[in-house]
């Protein structure tokens, strides 16, 4: 499994509609799941963004699915970064 780290912000839809992002995480967690994508946390921020999640995900396409599934509800914009372990970054270093 990959981790990644989401970054979004909400759109303006998004915004107007935020008394439902609990209904619209939980979707996002079935979709996760039902994409074999395992969702370790999400947080609400302050701040530059309006929510944070970490997931761990089987492989590159599944994770571009799962973002762009994401995003064309419209109520979010995201980031995505590659998360790398203290042991992959290790492993990395090792091959330096």
């Amino acid at each position: 499994m990959v981790t990644y780290v989401t970054l979004a912000t909400w759109t303006d839809q998004g915004s107007k509609n935020v008394k439902d992002t609990l209904q619209r995480t939980q979707q996002f967690r079935n979709d996760c799941e039902r994409r074999g994508i395992k969702v370790r946390s999400v947080f609400w921020t302050q701040g530059r963004y309006d929510m944070v999640a970490f997931v761990d995900a089987p492989d590159e396409q599944s994770m571009m699915a799962n973002i762009l599934a994401m995003r064309s509800q419209g109520s979010i914009r995201t980031e995505t970064l590659r998360a790398f372990s203290e042991a992959e970054m290790d492993a990395i270093l090792r091959k330096m």
